[in-house]
Parts: structure tokens; sequence; C-alpha cells
């Protein structure tokens, strides 16, 4: 195994209350909509494309000013998360860094340019990961996405570690192994790898690339 991929949302962090409160934000000053956002409801929609979640949030605007306006709501995402960072679930920080030292680690999220970046500075982990890709920079599906990543870093053999049936569709779809990660905010019923906590992870892969 060349390469260990992770998801952000529900499977390194949760940062819905976070955001919830720079969504409201962005509303109350950038717009007339009757709307309150709480982190129940980013739950069901982090692992979405931006597009998806603008359309779900926004249906009473045109397609031109949903798109417009979930960029200024990303826009005060971003900045508000560097002062108010996500919570990183037990054992993610030091788990990663553990398996930086035998495997090259990546991200790839269904998020905006920005969103991935303000995680690493937040938590301390910039240094593990070798290399990143969003939405926000390839806007095709995750599937594609993880298939970009892969073939900028000439990746061949990897696991991509998510929390949603997106996720595992997105595998599927690029011919990834997909591991889930029970504890975060989806549903897998038919995931055939699954981890209660980001630690297990060491356990699963403890020989390494190189099988000492």
């Amino acid at each position: 195994m060349d390469g260990i991929i992770f998801d952000v949302d529900g499977t390194l962090w949760d940062s819905t209350d976070s955001v919830a409160e720079s969504w409201n934000l962005a509303i109350r000053e950038n717009s007339s909509l009757d709307l309150t956002i709480d982190g129940e409801i980013l739950q069901g929609l982090f692992g979405k494309t931006m597009t998806e979640i603008a359309d779900a949030l926004f249906p009473s605007l045109s397609e031109e000013e949903r798109m417009d306006f979930i960029a200024v709501c990303f826009d005060y995402e971003n900045r508000y998360l560097e002062a108010h960072p996500g919570k990183m679930y037990d054992g993610v920080v030091d788990t990663v860094k553990k398996l930086s030292e035998k495997y090259p680690l990546f991200i790839v999220s269904n998020c905006q340019c920005g969103y991935i970046e303000a995680m690493l500075n937040a938590s301390g982990l910039g240094p593990y990961i070798k290399d990143h890709l969003c939405f926000g920079e390839t806007q095709t599906p995750k599937s594609q996405t993880i298939l970009k990543l892969m073939e900028k870093n000439a990746l061949k053999d990897v696991v991509y570690v998510g929390d949603t049936q997106g996720d595992a569709d997105a595998c599927r779809d690029a011919g990834v192994p997909f591991v889930f990660a029970e504890y975060g905010f989806g549903e897998v019923p038919d995931a055939k790898m699954r981890i209660k906590a980001l630690s297990e992870l060491l356990t699963i892969y403890e020989k390494g690339a190189d099988g000492k």
C-alpha cells in the first residue's frame, strides 16, 4: 500500500457547530433569508458537494444566487474556523502522526478551497499530510477527485477512510478500498472494513508499507 487518503468531516474532526455559527452570521449579514442552520442539519449535508449543499439549503434562490451566496457562506466559514476550529476526534492527531511514519497520507474532501488548510492549521497536522485535493479545486465528483489526487502523486495502491455512504460510493466508482469510520456522521450498512476509532488503523496497518 502506497498511501492512505482521509475524508475530513466526520472522519478527522467535527466542525458542524462552528460552521453553523459562521453560516448563520453570513445569512444575517448578507441576506433576508428566514433560515437558521444548526449542527444537526449540517451533519446530514456534510460529504455532499458544494452545489448539492447550496441546492438543499437555499431552494428559494435561483441557481446563480445560490452559488453566489454559498460562496459567501464558505468565505465566512473559512475565516471563522481560524478562531473557532472544529473538534478533532479522539486519537486522531497521534494516529495521523504515527501512520505518517510508514505511509504517505493524503486528504480528499468535497469541501471548498481553504477548508482543508483551515483544519490542518488548527490541528497541527499540516506536516504529516503529503497532499490534498477538494471539490472546490476539481469541481468533480469525489470519485474523480480521488483519482486525480492518485494520478498527481503516482499512487497505485491506496485506501480511503470516510464516514458516509457517499464516500463508499465514491470509492466503489474509483476502484479504491473503503474503510468506514463508524463514529462519524453517516451509515454504510454494507461496509466490509469498519473502525470505531481512527486509532484502529494502527493495528490494521501496523506492518507498514515495507512489510516490517
